[in-house]
């Protein structure tokens, strides 16, 4: 049995899980919604305060599938009771960040100002100029703005700026003059 797969991921009061009968999964909170469609020959069961999967064989692809869907479940669960965020900082003269209403706004050392726009359930932070704060109810898509962010400028080796995640260690080089 799958060491992921096998664990019951426990449903906290406040969240309500549905399993209609195309395996689509939705998961309601107090935070929003959030739906996944799981293989069919994954089952999916509720059995009272916990989800629980099963899989028909020890085959690797049900083995796999098995720890993926368990895992995409409790992200499900977790971020629509508390959350996810990303916190990333930026190093460099005159790099600075903005956030206003479902806009950020980055002045990262080019002649123009880069802008992202906030997807649906995403919300942006700067708590500090070169501080950002990426939350959402949706791990996946926390996680793939954040590194988009972190991709238009990443940080450099020699000088170490750029846009980094925070408690991100860079490897630096020494330089030329490093002989």
């Amino acid at each position: 049995m799958s060491r992921i797969g096998r664990l019951p991921i426990p449903v906290p009061a406040g969240v309500s899980v549905t399993v209609d009968d195309r395996n689509t999964v939705v998961v309601k909170g107090p935070k929003g919604t959030l739906s996944q469609q799981v293989n069919p020959d994954i089952k999916v069961t509720q059995q009272g305060a916990e989800l629980v999967l099963e899989r028909p064989t020890d085959s690797k692809p049900h083995k796999a599938m098995h720890g993926l869907y368990r895992a995409l479940l409790h992200n499900m669960v977790v971020g629509v009771t508390s959350g996810f965020e990303k916190s990333l900082e930026l190093v460099g003269t005159g790099y600075r960040a903005s956030a206003e209403g479902g806009k950020l706004t980055l002045n990262v050392g080019y002649s123009h100002p880069v802008v992202f726009e906030a997807p649906a359930n995403i919300t942006f932070e700067t708590p500090a100029p070169t501080q950002i704060v990426v939350k959402g109810i949706d791990k996946q898509v926390v996680g793939s703005l954040a590194a988009d962010i972190r991709g238009t400028r990443p940080p450099e080796p020699y000088l170490g700026k750029g846009v980094k995640y925070k408690g991100e260690h860079i490897r630096r080089k020494e330089g030329k003059a490093g002989k």
